[in-house]
């Protein structure tokens, strides 16, 4: 299973499973600041409608939305926050790039490279890895919901890509220019999605054993835990029957 793919799933089920939603929280929000900084009007802002969709199926109360939104449109202090890229190579060589929002770029960029260093990995320069990944748009839908057909029927006829099945989800691929228009036929089909992105999908898979994949996953993991880590992207091709507790 694909390195995004993976750890999806596994971050829906700790989604689930968290009772101490603080980060979960906080990385919700600061994707609304980032987001609303083009703009506060969802209508032309699809980025902006979207982590507003991603907040709410993690629960992120609607005073809060609004806050982080006037925060991102500058209407309330507190919205200097930065969003970049690190890359660096993981455990096993592989590739990795953390997509972080951040107030203190001196800070954020100290711990990640800790962080890679700990886990058997070097963080790299801009561009390093960045070549190996494309920006695409990714839906997820719970597979026990919804038939095969009815989402290859809403997900082609919008223009994705492609649908994947992937352990409990549909996993729907869409180029950058087809996300909005994707996400919002599911939306007017009445098809509720567990997630709405767009992420950086490597463009070819490394196959790693199953000491490796854990190693990757306890590095993803370790990196995830810090708060200013809103994403993390690998081009790992994990084994389907590897643990991921």
């Amino acid at each position: 299973m694909s390195g995004h793919s993976k750890w999806a799933n596994i971050q829906h089920r700790k989604g689930r499973q968290d009772e101490k939603r603080g980060k979960i929280f906080t990385k919700a929000t600061k994707e609304i600041i980032i987001a609303a900084k083009s703009g506060g009007d969802t209508a032309g802002n699809p980025r902006l409608r979207a982590a507003i969709a991603t907040a709410k199926t993690v629960n992120l109360p609607k005073d809060k939305i609004e806050v982080a939104i006037r925060k991102g449109t500058g209407e309330d202090a507190g919205g200097d926050i930065t969003e970049t890229f690190y890359e660096g190579y993981g455990p096993g060589g592989i590739a990795v790039m953390v997509e972080v929002a951040t107030d203190n770029k001196n800070r954020t960029v100290a711990e990640v490279r800790h962080l890679f260093t700990k886990h058997g990995g070097v963080l790299g320069e801009n561009g390093s890895v960045g070549w190996m990944f494309e920006r695409k748009g990714v839906v997820s839908v719970d597979k026990a919901a919804y038939a095969e057909d009815r989402i290859m029927e809403a997900a082609l006829e919008a223009g994705a890509d492609d649908v994947l099945d992937e352990e409990d989800v549909w996993t729907i691929y869409t180029a950058m220019a087809d996300f909005a228009a994707v996400r919002d036929a599911f939306e007017a089909a009445g098809i509720e999605m567990q997630s709405a992105e767009l992420a950086m999908i490597p463009q070819n898979l490394v196959a790693v054993n199953a000491d490796i994949g854990q190693k990757v996953l306890r590095f993803m993991k370790a990196l995830d835990d810090n708060d200013d880590v809103q994403n993390i992207y690998v081009n790992v091709d994990f084994p389907d029957d590897m643990p991921t507790e």
